[in-house]
């Protein structure tokens, strides 16, 4: 593929490279790259050659993964189809969206300034940022507004962006935390000096000291203060004058405020030989507070590892057959469906496919939380992550790279991570007011104490600059995200956004759909009976599996695979409708045919034989379900099918009940095995014979009266029903529809995950609580401290992070709680 545009530079020389083709090699941001002729080869090379990951690591090492220049012609590439292909999603409505990496959020303001500039920009519909994972979630009108003057506007305020890429997003972490580290180095270094100076000086106060001698000192105190201040602390001194100049106030203004004035002022005493100097605080609050930033940065990683986690999962090489049947090695990125790979014992499967050779025991626990490894042979699905066991696998690629399940279970995380609770909302009306409210009472501090003593006015306004701080109030909410939603993950429970987190916490009713979520949902035929005499079994499975094969619904797909086990061949059927909840109809060799259960029968004016109506209930009473077929005006023959409850299944709604929870069941079948379903689990309400409008509406009536309802579903009929809960749970093996619909989706078939899910809800809940009255009580406590001169600068250095660091640890405890609550209930 061969670019001609003009903005296009090669991302590795940065030479232009018009006429050029695009990168083979590293693919940097999430974006597609493209290189000079000189280049080209080598990225080949590298690309060919699986080392891809290795020289993404290289580069990153080498400090060349940093955000795009602001150079216009390097933005401009972010506007070209081919570029936002893959990082920018298509919303129904013709807005674009994408998942932003942000350099240089640290505080709460940050965010505020970020969203408040961005909302207000002409055709940007939706920014918002999540400070514990430094993302920017955006969408805008391509039409009104291109997305490299977004980028520009971002780095206009002092950030810089790159679209979201796990592994980039590793590389920018670790780049910016290396250099805080250098900040926070060179800082030490000279408070350790100024240390001695200090000594000194303070020595000299009681021993006597010549005024030579002093002032020598106060000089060396202001060469080692001066590179501290502007080198160190220079992150705060251009945030907050670049926050002058555009008007919006952030956090870093205060710090900038109490180091610069400390600063000039024993500057000023130094120029004029008199007083005491203060070069010895300046290069110490600056250490203390990188110390700080740092230690910050260190725990929000560690919080927010679970994506990291599983993207280790996915191995970087697979072994490809061709079609002789020789052994390749090929990097990960370059396989496609159809590919035959081969897979040994102990190692990674690289895509989602099916066993087409071999038999083994693969460890899904990474994917599901599922310890039991579980035994795959021909035609088994398998998934990329999961664990060969003892054999040699031979699978044919279904899935690979951005469409695996693994690709998509980090996008979820992602997201999750990414989003915002509803309780968010209060700490980010606060936030806007803060700096003008620190910035106020540090005023007030200094005219009140300058009435008796000019030193203790700047020390005592500096102090309150310094420990007024709203970042604990901004991380309140999202650590405590990031962290419950990377601990679901890894039991496999997904959760797609803050606010389903919050919605779990708050659940009173739960509402379960039967096939599928309380039963294993693998319906298997078990009779068959025949009333047309021109009729065989055969012929009758034929012609139902014709009409059927095309759904996903688990009564279709067993009467499918019943079909095609017994090597019978389809006929073509057209005309095909569903009627969710009844059955479906269709056409065969032009005879109109209908297959479901006695009401489309009815409707179809098609009356049922007393021996297929004694089947029925028979069948019915024993949890199983007889399917219909009509045609010519008459009952052709009914398919018996038979589903089993769950393992598991009494004992969760028993703890469902325990806890005070009411409990429904919906289902299509038919009130006598809704009633034999109820004698198996015990007490609870069942409600039978819905259509799929129909569930919805049982869900709406709960909530009428004043129930929390959450809604566990897995199938076509469940998506109405799913959308009009509170909280919605799909189960992995459920379709694709009912997990779209989702708020959470249960990875595996154990439904131990449940609670485990509504737990974390309420763990979730009660650490934002916790944290929100942490950093509130930080500041109502510490900033009359501040005012009254009874806290120095140094110490209102120490004591600003510390409340950062209360609020990510308390989030942290998390996985300890929600450990505990596992090992009780056996989860995973």
């Amino acid at each position: 593929m061969s670019s001609d545009k003009p903005n296009v530079v090669c991302h590795h020389c940065g030479l232009p490279a018009t006429g050029a083709a695009a990168c083979e090699g590293v693919v940097a941001g999430g974006l597609q790259r493209f290189c000079c002729s000189g280049c080209l080869e080598v990225c080949r090379v590298i690309h060919d050659s699986g080392l891809d990951s290795f020289y993404t690591r290289l580069r990153t090492q080498e400090n060349t993964l940093a955000p795009p220049p602001d150079a216009p012609s390097d933005l401009d590439q972010y506007d070209l189809e081919e570029v936002q292909h893959e990082f920018v999603s298509q919303l129904p409505d013709g807005r674009r969206s994408a998942h932003l990496l942000v350099e240089g959020i640290h505080c709460a303001a940050c965010v505020w300034l970020i969203e408040k500039a961005l909302n207000n920009l002409p055709g940007v519909t939706r920014a918002e940022v999540n400070l514990a994972r430094q993302r920017l979630l955006l969408e805008w009108q391509p039409q009104q507004v291109a997305l490299s003057a977004v980028l520009r506007r971002l780095a206009a305020l002092g950030y810089a962006a790159v679209p979201f890429d796990p592994e980039v997003a590793e590389g920018q972490v670790q780049r910016s935390n290396r250099r805080l580290l250098f900040r926070m180095g060179f800082a030490g270094f000279g408070a350790m000096n100024m240390m001695w100076i200090s000594i000194a000086l303070y020595a000299g106060t009681f021993s006597g000291i010549e005024a030579e001698y002093k002032q020598f000192f106060h000089w060396v105190g202001f060469a080692i203060a001066t590179p501290v201040l502007f080198y160190s602390g220079g992150p705060f001194l251009t945030s907050g004058w670049r926050g002058l100049m555009l008007r919006h106030l952030t956090m870093d203004l205060p710090i900038a405020i109490g180091a610069l004035t400390t600063y000039l002022y024993s500057l000023w005493r130094t120029l004029h030989g008199g007083g005491e100097v203060y070069f010895d605080v300046v290069t110490t609050f600056i250490f203390v507070i990188l110390v700080g930033r740092y230690l910050e940065a260190m725990a929000r990683r560690n919080a927010a590892s679970a994506a990291l986690h599983l993207m280790e999962l996915q191995p970087r090489t697979a072994l490809r057959l061709d079609a002789s049947g020789q052994e390749e090695r090929i990097a990960v990125r370059k396989l496609a469906a159809g590919d035959h790979v081969l897979v040994r014992p102990g190692d990674k499967i690289p895509a989602d496919g099916r066993v087409i050779a071999g038999d083994s025991h693969v460890n899904e626990a990474m994917l599901t939380g599922e310890s039991q490894p579980l035994h795959k042979t021909l035609q088994a699905r398998v998934s990329a992550g999961t664990v060969n066991g003892e054999g040699v696998l031979k699978i044919q690629v279904e899935q690979a790279g951005s469409d695996t399940v693994l690709a998509r279970i980090i996008h979820l995380v992602e997201v999750a991570q990414g989003s915002k609770a509803r309780v968010q909302r209060l700490a980010d009306r606060i936030v806007p007011w803060f700096v003008v409210v620190t910035l106020l009472l540090a005023a007030a501090t200094f005219l009140f104490w300058m009435r008796f003593d000019f030193d203790t006015a700047l020390m005592a306004s500096t102090a309150v600059l310094i420990i007024t701080c709203p970042c604990a109030l901004g991380m309140s909410t999202p650590m405590s995200i990031v962290v419950s939603t990377g601990v679901a993950a890894r039991a496999g429970v997904l959760i797609r956004n803050g606010e389903a987190l919050e919605g779990l916490s708050r659940i009173t009713h739960v509402v379960f759909d039967k096939t599928g979520t309380l039963t294993e949902g693998n319906m298997r035929v078990s009779r068959i009976q025949v009333c047309d005499t021109t009729l065989d079994e055969a012929q009758l499975l034929t012609l139902a599996g014709g009409l059927e094969r095309h759904f996903t619904h688990p009564l279709a797909r067993a009467i499918a695979q019943e079909a095609e086990s017994r090597g019978l061949h389809f006929p073509a059927a057209e005309q095909l409708r569903a009627y969710g909840g009844l059955g479906v109809c269709g056409t065969i060799d032009g005879e109109p045919l209908w297959l479901g259960n006695a009401r489309l029968l009815a409707q179809a004016g098609v009356a049922i034989p007393e021996e297929i109506h004694a089947l029925r209930q028979q069948v019915e009473s024993s949890m199983g379900v007889a399917v219909m077929l009509a045609g010519r005006g008459r009952v052709l023959g009914a398919i018996c099918l038979e589903d089993q409850l769950r393992d598991g299944a009494r004992v969760l709604l028993d703890s469902l009940r325990a806890q005070g929870m009411g409990i429904t069941i919906l289902t299509g079948d038919s009130s006598r095995a809704a009633l034999h379903l109820q004698q198996q689990l015990g007490e609870m309400r069942v409600a039978a014979e819905l259509l799929p409008e129909d569930k919805a509406r049982e869900i709406e009536a709960l909530q009428h009266q004043g129930e929390c309802v959450l809604m566990l579903g897995d199938g076509v009929n469940d998506a109405p029903a799913l959308a009009r809960a509170d909280v919605s749970i799909a189960m992995e093996s459920g379709t694709d529809v009912s997990m779209e619909c989702s708020d959470v989706v249960l990875m595996g078939s154990d439904l131990r995950k449940l609670p485990y899910a509504i737990e974390i809800g309420r763990q979730a809940l009660r650490t934002i609580r916790q944290n929100l009255l942490l950093s509130l009580a930080y500041n109502v406590i510490l900033i009359p401290v501040a005012m009254a001169a009874w806290v120095t600068p140094v110490l209102a250095a120490i004591a600003m992070p510390l409340s950062s660091l209360l609020v990510i640890g308390n989030a942290i405890l998390i996985r300890q709680r929600m450990r505990r609550f596992a090992e009780t209930q056996k989860v995973g």
